[in-house]
């Protein structure tokens, strides 16, 4: 008798925890939420946690609460399909992220074995929506894109003949920065292009080496940390040419690591500012309210959010393929305005003007 009792009781347990188990879905969170490159991933978590909390309050999607996987992937690719791996096996049912094209693009292989989709608020390497994988979209724009825009002003608008390109070798700062000169065609001349380490701390030899080619204007392929450290050492040699750079430097980190003074006057590639935008005007507030001042980011990685979960809703399941049919399928109504996806998983529609920064902060410079 008493082991029928502990039988039906263990039954009763294993029920328990199933039947909460079950009222709970979750989605993941993967970006560099730790080291130098911690700012963007805490701009992603704060965006998902705020649409997040806005859904719980209203109950979550399909009748269960929503809970979030927060994974760290260091902006570092392995790590990044480490997570990846995990975030399966803890059931998620869909990931927003990564911020890094080399980690996106390895971990997405992960997601795609598993059939769960991902949706990158800022991964803008073309490879990434390139490899054919249904179930992989992003928010933002392409490499290509911004690229474009980036040599359209040094040719339309600075009418410059000489610059250096410069790009700290990851999938995204090399990618971006040989898109922009592939864009550049033979209008302007290049007259260094070389690399540097992420992660160094001292530029100044390569720096030397690029202020002896008489440059008019500096570009840079890569992420805020080592931009800031770029310009700052720069200009301690007296390099006077023009700086730019793209989406990864435009974080108030970099005019911190620069200096204000030192980062007057840079250009970067971005899209249109969401103070602008009508429809992020609720979002922003609820951000401050609840966050701070918004990251470059968050606005993205809170509508990836919303646009998941409006998927869930309106396919009435988190089963895999009928969630990126859905995905594909819909138009969404976020912070940014209206958001459909094409056939590859990008945007429609991704815009990028040329920002500058003025008196320690960025503002919208160049539309074309």
């Amino acid at each position: 008798m008493k082991r029928a009792l502990l039988f039906l009781m263990l039954i009763s347990l294993i029920s328990v925890g199933c039947q909460k188990k079950q009222d709970v879905i979750k989605i993941g969170i993967a970006g560099p939420m730790t080291g130098d490159q911690a700012k963007m991933g805490m701009d992603f978590k704060n965006g998902v946690s705020l649409a997040v909390e806005e859904w719980n309050k209203q109950g979550g999607v399909l009748g269960k609460k929503i809970e979030v996987v927060v994974s760290d992937d260091q902006h570092d690719p392995k790590q990044a399909v480490s997570i990846a791996n995990k975030m399966v096996n803890d059931g998620v049912v869909g990931v927003i992220g990564h911020f890094n094209s080399s980690c996106s693009i390895p971990a997405s292989d992960v997601y795609n074995r598993a059939g769960i989709p991902l949706i990158t608020p800022g991964s803008t390497n073309p490879q990434l929506t390139e490899k054919g994988y249904k179930g992989v979209f992003r928010v933002c724009g392409r490499d290509d894109q911004q690229g474009r825009i980036a040599a359209l002003f040094v040719i339309q608008q600075l009418k410059l003949k000489n610059v250096a390109v410069l790009h700290d070798k990851t999938t995204y700062g090399q990618g971006l920065a040989d898109e922009f000169k592939k864009f550049l065609d033979d209008k302007v001349n290049v007259v260094y292009y070389g690399s540097i380490v992420q992660g160094d701390k001292d530029f100044k030899t390569v720096l030397t080496t690029v202020g002896n080619k008489n440059p008019e204007l500096v570009f840079f392929g890569g992420i805020y940390p080592e931009a800031g450290l770029l310009v700052k050492q720069a200009r301690e040699l007296r390099l006077n040419a023009k700086f730019m750079s793209g989406d990864g430097t435009i974080d108030p980190k970099f005019i911190e690591i620069a200096g204000a003074a030192q980062a007057e006057g840079t250009f970067l590639t971005f899209s249109p500012d969401p103070k602008n935008m009508p429809s992020a005007k609720g979002f922003i507030e609820n951000y401050q309210s609840r966050f701070g001042e918004t990251g470059p980011y968050s606005i993205y990685a809170y509508d990836a959010a919303n646009i998941l979960l409006s998927a869930i809703r309106e396919a009435n399941t988190t089963e895999g393929s009928a969630l990126t049919d859905t995905l594909h399928m819909m138009e969404f109504d976020v912070a940014l305005g209206k958001i459909r996806f094409d056939k590859k998983g990008d945007v429609t529609e991704s815009p990028y003007v040329i920002w500058i920064t003025r008196n320690g902060k960025f503002e919208e410079y160049w539309k074309p």
